[in-house]
């Protein structure tokens, strides 16, 4: 399985003012880490872990763990096979250099990005989802009582917080006093204030609620929070902007807001600023949007990369930007129902040279040790080469995932690499 080739990188200066659609895939398949030397099955160290993360910026969690959970795969598809410790570490464990927020979305991220968005953690009294908003509008009292709880006693989850208020707390027969729901809501808006942070997930991933001492550096903080609010943010976001556009290489401004979810009005002074200064250069890609590259990007002559990607692999993110460059349209349908599903329930694309060339839906059958394939559905024109890639690629995932076999439809009555994978042509 190939981890990524370039012949003839080179620097783009900041005269380039055109780029071909091909052009710009690579650009964004190199900044997106998938051209770095792979190390041996299983040989990756906490230096691969941190070079992931320096290259994607942000890496998106979510809660399906139908084949694995989602943190896990991005550092795959970047590394091979590797240990799952390392992240769960760096996450975990001082000094770390992950800690979780809403960024994306639920994301890992790292501890220096934290701060930059704390217009996010001001702003929870207005945006934090409805249940958070009720909790502190009805019972502020009851908000400071779980904050107190936590940095007493944390990390704690949910339930474990739950706990100590019946003992510290009891419920009152008028009502008055704790639930669950209001514990969790009173939770996840601390955590959305960035009032509480979190230490971790549990193997049943519940967040781990923890006091900022923790896990969010004082001084890191302190260098945004002793600023004035206009003056700072506006330096947030071009940080922000920064980060974005370091990792996708070269990208429009719906990309560029979308990395961290920020608002348009605040990204684009940040894009004029980055403009300015050099580091961003504005070209032009056929049939995309006006878009800029950035000064660091590298653009390869030609690249040979196989990796599966996660549903929520930074890559993959922004619709438009897929459609774009690669023509793929793609739609994650978790949570569409079964019968109006097109290419299955977790489907993961699969990167081959510079191209997507497949959707691939898996599942990690734990108790059958097999990780099974229900169905690939081939892209128009992918190469022949392409399908044993695939099946290489998902045998690494397996023995990756701890499983012995991969079942692929129609395996069975395999006679070629084709059948083994169960071809679909779209």
């Amino acid at each position: 399985m190939s981890g990524g080739a370039a012949s003839g990188a080179v620097l783009v200066g900041a005269r380039a003012r055109t780029l071909t659609r091909g052009q710009a895939r690579r650009v964004a398949i190199a900044a997106q880490g998938f051209l770095d030397p792979r190390p041996e099955p299983f040989a990756a160290t906490m230096r691969h872990v941190q070079r992931v993360v320096d290259r994607v910026g942000v890496v998106q969690i979510d809660s399906v763990n139908v084949l694995t959970r989602s943190q896990y795969l991005p550092f795959f598809s970047r590394l091979g096979p590797y240990d799952t410790a390392l992240v769960d570490r760096a996450r975990d464990r001082a000094p770390r250099r992950l800690v979780e927020y809403w960024a994306h979305e639920a994301s890992l991220l790292p501890p220096s990005t934290w701060p930059l968005l704390d217009f996010r953690m001001r702003a929870a009294a207005e945006k934090a989802w409805g249940g958070m908003r009720r909790i502190l509008q009805e019972r502020p009292d009851y908000v400071d009582l779980v904050r107190a709880e936590v940095e007493a006693r944390g990390p704690m989850t949910a339930r474990e917080v739950e706990a100590a208020l019946a003992h510290d707390q009891p419920r009152r027969s008028d009502h008055w006093g704790w639930n669950w729901s209001d514990v969790k809501q009173a939770l996840e808006y601390l955590f959305w204030a960035g009032q509480i942070s979190s230490a971790g997930r549990t193997s049943q991933f519940e967040r781990r609620y923890a006091a900022l001492a923790v896990t969010a550096p004082p001084a890191q903080r302190a260098t945004w929070t002793d600023r004035p609010g206009a003056e700072a943010d506006a330096d947030r976001y071009v940080e922000l902007v920064r980060i974005a556009a370091r990792a996708h290489g070269v990208a429009t401004e719906l990309c560029l807001v979308d990395y961290f979810r920020i608002r348009r009005e605040d990204a684009r002074p940040a894009i004029a600023r980055l403009v300015a200064e050099g580091e961003l250069v504005p070209v032009t890609v056929p049939g995309w949007k006006p878009a800029w590259l950035h000064a660091e990007a590298r653009l390869p002559r030609r690249v040979h990369v196989e990796a599966l990607l996660s549903p929520f692999d930074s890559l993959v993110w922004t619709r438009d930007r897929i459609h774009a460059l690669w023509d793929f349209h793609y739609r994650i349908e978790i949570y569409t129902p079964a019968h109006k599903r097109v290419h299955g329930y977790y489907v993961l694309p699969f990167l081959y040279g510079d191209a997507l060339v497949a959707r691939c839906d898996l599942k990690a059958d734990r108790a059958a040790g097999v990780l099974r394939c229900h169905r690939v559905t081939w892209e128009p024109g992918a190469p022949a080469e392409a399908r044993p890639a695939l099946l290489r690629n998902l045998e690494a995932m397996a023995r990756w995932l701890g499983l012995d076999a991969v079942d692929a439809v129609d395996a069975e009555d395999a006679e070629d690499a084709e059948d083994a994978v169960g071809i679909v042509d779209a």
